[in-house]
């Protein structure tokens, strides 16, 4: 491949809902530019982007991947990301490196949840952006819906460059709205034609929407457009390339991917149309003079690139995938990892074309390309030299609030999983791995339950190695309500020594439920020598940890030794320490034991339309709604509390009420006390954990 200089660079990320056609649009895109002599299908799983074996067998993306089209001179970095929302992390990594969007809307289906969260990302990031309408030789398709439901959502920006000719419901041709010309298919080839009678009304209107956008980009234009002026068309496109970058005009086109018609017009626009990295500004730090770096894509500065994805493939190893945001990166160069502190030698920079890596000389600023066996990098890590320290901002990552528990069946493997799961984690920002200590469960924690199965999927397909996954237990915790009185008498005689210990303690709330115990000693004449405090309070300590009603940590007790007794030949450390165990076991259980439940503080943003159906769910879980705040662009934050046993299982329960639309997060706020029907259930669920009195 050759290398290509900072001007003849566009980095453009597919976006839209899954099923939308991004992945064949790029097979597509690959094929007219003679990268495969046939294209492939996801159907039949041998497209370049989805290489992985989980993408290939269930048929959907779900990692980024990227695919440089050399076309007409100028090098298209495609970044083809996943439509599902379980993967999000990726779609996140890839707009960090994108200079321009083009959100993929299927023509059948319409305007759905994922092109409403393209667009919402792209305004999120300023990204410019083009519409791309597939399946137009689809029977149901309909390019004027698509048009219509854009333009009601948001607003006049909407501008189609091109529109379809139907005839007999087959999609046999386009007609270009700024030099007003109409094609047809005859074959592979495009030849012109009249334009039909029955389009010139719909070509008026979109060539009026076009012609109102370009008077608008200065004052000489909007006289002229008023006098009633027409415009050349090489003024129109180049006034057009200002309203798209800067965002005022969205570009709609259209085509099939299938039949690759229309991706040629498509490719010819990216080029024409959207911004090549060095009319963009980025901006790093210098570490060496505390001065703000401006890179801006310039090959004349000091090298810097930033990792913003991570590739970990036993098959084909360790990529850390670059965009270089200043200077030009070369094979055997040197480069210093600022947030790794490390030095690394670059011995060869690829591009990769899906799975396949290709080896180049060189990559300029604005470009992306990759690098091998980088050992320390880290998505997100700034990769510089040392003698020009540079660090630029970590992006934004969505985190992650689905959890399951994972167990290893097989123990031999425990080091294996452990292993491929921090690859993994490398990998996909939104997987977190999480050993909660307190509840003896390992959990995984992703974007939802799809993406943890898949997870588990790869730990046997690539890995060799197995996991089973399961509801996280609830942290539950134990506490008492009322006093108690209680002595227990520890005696054992086998012959020699015995063992003695006798203590007599009151139980009671402490009003601390942030600390497991407070132990206090009230003794009075030596009746438990002083030196038998300490095995006192450590058998306190070590009955809080599972206490006898449910099995689980115990908070806010008092416990108080007031009187016992002792035996000068037999009393042990060891026999206090029991005698208060089974003390503590007694006196607990007589003070009105109660189970306290985790209460997390929800933040649910949804369109205004959902909120009644939200709340409504919310109470049928025990929450309490707080309020709900409007943040503008039709939604709202509805904020609420409720039990953590609820959330189980919300993301699905979300997105299947609100068509996908609907986000949340929490944290915890506070331990309440759980009503008796569910302390019940879980004292009887867990009787057995009790009784045997050992770990889980």
């Amino acid at each position: 491949m050759n290398v290509y200089t900072t001007d003849k660079i566009r980095n453009v990320v597919l976006l839209g809902h899954g099923g939308a056609g991004k992945t064949s649009l790029v097979e597509s895109m690959a094929y007219l530019a003679g990268i495969t002599s046939r294209m492939g299908k996801v159907e039949d799983g041998n497209t370049i982007s989805d290489f992985g074996k989980e993408e290939q067998k269930r048929k959907i993306s779900i990692s980024t991947s990227v695919i440089p089209i050399e076309w007409e001179g100028t090098k298209i970095n495609v970044l083809d990301t996943p439509g599902y929302f379980d993967f999000i992390g990726e779609v996140e990594e890839a707009i960090s490196a994108a200079d321009a969007a083009i959100i993929v809307v299927s023509g059948k289906s319409g305007v759905e949840a994922g092109t409403e969260k393209a667009w919402e990302l792209c305004e999120k990031y300023k990204l410019p952006r083009m519409i791309y309408v597939t399946n137009m030789d689809a029977d149901n398709a309909s390019f004027k819906n698509v048009v219509e439901t854009l333009t009601e959502m948001y607003g006049k920006k909407i501008a189609p460059f091109h529109f379809p000719i139907r005839e007999n419901e087959k999609f046999v041709g386009y007609i270009n709205v700024i030099s007003e010309n109409a094609n047809r298919w005859q074959g592979k080839e495009v030849t012109e034609c009249e334009v039909p009678d029955y389009s010139k009304e719909n070509l008026a209107l979109y060539k009026d929407t076009l012609m109102e956008a370009v008077a608008e980009t200065s004052e000489e234009f909007m006289e002229r457009y008023f006098a009633g002026e027409t415009f050349s068309e090489n003024e129109i496109r180049a006034a057009l390339r200002t309203n798209v970058n800067d965002g005022s005009i969205v570009p709609i086109s259209m085509g099939s991917n299938t039949l690759c018609q229309g991706t040629f017009t498509l490719l010819d626009d990216i080029v024409k149309y959207l911004p090549s990295p060095e009319n963009k500004e980025i901006a790093g730090f210098n570490m060496k003079t505390n001065e703000v770096f401006q890179a801006n894509y310039d090959f004349s500065k000091a090298k810097s690139a930033y990792v913003f994805k991570t590739i970990v493939d036993p098959f084909i190893g360790k990529y850390s995938l670059i965009k270089v945001c200043s200077g030009v990166f070369k094979s055997d160069d040197v480069i210093y990892n600022k947030d790794k502190d490390v030095e690394e030698k670059v011995n060869k920079l690829y591009v990769l074309q899906g799975s396949k890596p290709i080896e180049v000389p060189e990559l300029h600023a604005g470009d992306i390309g990759a690098i091998a066996k980088l050992t320390a990098a880290r998505t997100g890590n700034t990769l510089s030299t040392k003698a020009n320290v540079i660090e630029y901002g970590k992006f934004e990552i969505s985190k992650p609030y689905t959890a399951m528990r994972y167990k290893v069946p097989n123990k031999n493997d425990i080091d294996k999983v452990a292993q491929a799961l921090q690859k993994l984690s490398h990998e996909d920002q939104t997987l977190k791995v999480v050993n909660d200590t307190e509840n003896r469960q390992s959990l995984l924690y992703g974007i939802g339950e799809q993406q943890l199965e898949i997870i588990q999927s790869r730990l046997v397909n690539e890995y060799k190695c197995e996991i089973e996954l399961s509801k996280p237990k609830i942290a539950f915790r134990e506490t008492i309500k009322k006093k108690s009185d209680v002595e227990y008498k520890y005696k054992k005689q086998s012959g020699g020594h015995g063992q003695y210990g006798h203590v007599k303690m009151k139980f009671e709330p402490s009003g601390e439920t942030d600390k497991p115990y407070i132990f206090e000693q009230v003794v009075v004449g030596g009746a438990v020598p002083k030196n038998f405090f300490p095995a006192v309070e450590k058998g306190l300590q070590e009955s809080v940890v599972k206490g006898p009603l449910a099995a689980y940590p115990v908070v806010g007790v008092k416990g108080i030794l007031y009187d016992g007794s002792y035996h000068p030949v037999d009393s042990s450390e060891m026999a206090f320490k029991m005698a208060t165990k089974q003390a503590f076991k007694q006196g607990f259980m007589e003070a009105g034991p109660i189970l306290l439940e985790p209460i997390m503080n929800l933040k649910v943003t949804v369109p205004d339309k959902y909120t009644g159906d939200v709340m409504g769910d919310l109470n049928k879980r025990r929450g309490r709604v707080l309020g709900m705040n409007p943040i503008g662009n039709g939604k709202q934050v509805v904020e609420a509390e409720i039990p953590m046993m609820e959330l189980t299982g919300y993301c699905t329960i979300l997105r299947s009420m609100t068509g996908g639309r609907g986000t949340y997060e929490y944290e915890f706020t506070r331990y309440e006390q759980a009503p008796s029907d569910i302390q019940e259930a879980e004292v009887k669920a867990r009787a057995s954990k009790v009784a045997e009195d050992v770990e889980e």
